[in-house]
């Protein structure tokens, strides 16, 4: 008897920026909307802790190609410490390990601040996806072993003492880069203004180049469910997407004609002409009748594709 194969999903292309509820897995996050839109392909650009909210963006189809653009991208948090104790995993979910009486005020806080703007040394969370020895802290750290992570540049643009709605907690904004982990700020501050924090609340508002007005709910999906036509219901999902070429507004774009999408299609190089040809870079997107077609680099006069979409 012959096996059958493992039925595919629908060939649906694009960016779904969710707004992803407290305690609920990124992992768990993609499976779902994998499952809602019937996509053949998911992942997401930058893992979200289970206790945060806000925006995960899930690529689906041909647009999982441009997660690395999207991981580099600046990101936006607002998130609470709670001042008083340091607890295993640096937020609500840990045991606490320190505690102490102490409470800072405004102009104690706001002080430290610029120490931790720029490029700055930040040692990750015990509880955190980094590798050692190649296995992941957090398995590491579960299991009683004690995690010894070696300090790693990060990128802060900016932090903003948001406001202290009480003498235990104080609301933050950071701009940062890729690999800041909130959670370590968090830690870092208690200890410097000697009263010990944790994270008590987390959201992320920007993954770059999506904003806070690109989210969509995971309620307002899951309500789609009970759409019966089936193809109705694609529709309105399908209608949320983000075109895959949104997640590159920040590389040169270079616009095809058919016979020159003909080549990239086939894996060729097209020459370019004109003034304004991009000068050499190694990534720029190429686009044909308006959508996405490659993302390739520009050297000798060409466009060479490494990654062709389906345009």
């Amino acid at each position: 008897m012959a096996r059958r194969g493992k039925k595919k999903g629908r060939p649906v292309t694009g960016w779904l920026v969710l707004d992803k509820p407290w305690d609920f897995g990124s992992t768990e996050a993609v499976s779902k909307i994998k499952w809602l839109f019937k996509a053949d392909k998911a992942g997401h650009a930058g893992t979200l802790d289970p206790l945060a909210s806000g925006m995960l963006p899930i690529a689906l189809g041909d647009a999982t190609k441009t997660v690395p653009y999207v991981m580099d991208g600046r990101k936006i948090y607002e998130f609470t410490v709670a001042w008083g104790e340091e607890r295993t995993t640096d937020d609500l979910e840990g045991t606490v390990t320190a505690q102490s009486d102490i409470r800072p005020d405004r102009a104690a806080i706001e002080a430290i601040l610029p120490s931790y703007t720029g490029v700055i040394e930040q040692v990750p969370p015990a509880f955190s996806a980094v590798k050692i020895a190649g296995e992941r802290a957090y398995d590491m750290a579960r299991d009683g072993e004690t995690v010894e992570i070696p300090a790693r540049e990060v990128e802060i643009h900016r932090i903003t003492l948001v406001g202290c709605p009480d003498a235990d907690h104080a609301v933050f904004e950071v701009e940062c880069g890729k690999g800041t982990y909130v959670r370590a700020l968090a830690r870092d501050f208690g200890r410097e203004l000697g009263c010990y924090g944790h994270v008590s609340g987390l959201r992320r508002t920007m993954v770059a180049p999506f904003s806070e007005e690109d989210m969509v709910p995971l309620a307002d999906l899951v309500a789609l469910e009970e759409i019966e036509d089936e193809a109705e219901r694609l529709a309105r999902l399908d209608a949320y997407l983000v075109p895959a070429g949104e997640a590159l507004s920040m590389l040169p774009r270079i616009d095809l004609s058919e016979d020159q999408a003909h080549r990239i299609r086939m894996g060729n190089p097209v020459i370019l002409r004109g003034r304004d040809a991009p000068v050499a870079t190694d990534d720029a997107c190429a686009y044909v009748r308006g959508a996405l077609l490659s993302i390739g680099e520009v050297a000798g006069g060409e466009f060479r594709p490494r990654r062709v979409f389906k345009a």
